[in-house]
């Protein structure tokens, strides 16, 4: 098994890092997390948040960006300023209506990721997509998921969430399998049916089964905490869930 080493989504704990970023950051890497994916830049430019990295010892492995900024002109500055970052991963976290709201919409949508995969394969980065939880409804025959990746190029990278995808009904284990070598980075995040603000470990997703398709067959590179709902400080919330980790091996 491979060792796969654990970021966290810091829109976990957006507030903190609204209010003073280098602080956050400092105290995410002080839990042991070893890198972070962003969801906004909180006004940096990315010196000075490559900056804040290097001083925390954290890697940037990813971000969340509007589809807006992976098209035609943008997506060389969104290009650049991720190479500065260091970060290879360029992820879109959803969709506006036009592209998801039938299955052909989702067939163009699909066409799109295979154009911009096609233009950053080549500098070392992939594009991917992040699921919700309607991507696991069905729509006009098919689940929109297996629209889109069954339909994309094998680079085209798969980030599952595995909260949300619960969250509409779909155990994400059977989705790994369906897509070997392409969940190079993968969300955990607890879903339970009976407590909506579960850590990692209190809720319903199958951790064994899914760790070890990640470390197999879905070729995962990191690990991706996120939490959205708090029975703690968010700072907190994180820190145990990173914990829960490491009590599971991880």
């Amino acid at each position: 098994m491979a060792t796969i080493p654990i970021a966290l989504q810091l829109y976990s704990v957006r507030t903190d890092c609204a209010e003073d970023l280098p602080a956050t950051l400092e105290k995410v890497a002080n839990m042991g997390y070893e890198g972070v994916e962003f969801a906004g830049y909180y006004d940096y430019e990315a010196e000075g948040l490559r900056k804040v990295l290097d001083d925390n010892g954290l890697i940037c492995c990813g971000a969340h960006l509007r589809i807006e900024t992976l098209l035609g002109d943008e997506l060389m500055k969104t290009v650049e300023f991720n190479q500065v970052l260091g970060n290879p991963y360029l992820i879109c976290p959803g969709l506006p209506e036009e592209y998801r709201d039938s299955r052909d919409a989702w067939l163009k949508t699909a066409g799109v990721f295979n154009e911009i995969s096609a233009r950053v394969r080549p500098l070392d980065m992939w594009t991917g997509y992040h699921n919700h939880h309607i991507e696991f409804t069905e729509l006009d025959g098919e689940l929109p998921w297996d629209t889109f990746f069954g339909n994309t190029d094998k680079d085209v990278l798969m980030q599952l969430d595995t909260g949300n995808a619960l969250h509409g009904g779909a155990d994400v284990v059977p989705f790994l399998a369906r897509y070997p070598g392409r969940a190079l980075t993968v969300h955990l995040k607890e879903y339970s049916a009976t407590d909506d603000k579960a850590l990692i470990g209190e809720g319903d997703v199958r951790w064994d089964e899914l760790f070890d398709l990640c470390e197999t067959t879905g070729a995962t590179r990191w690990y991706i905490v996120e939490q959205e709902s708090y029975a703690y400080p968010p700072l907190e919330c994180v820190e145990r869930c990173l914990q829960r980790l490491r009590d599971m091996g991880k």
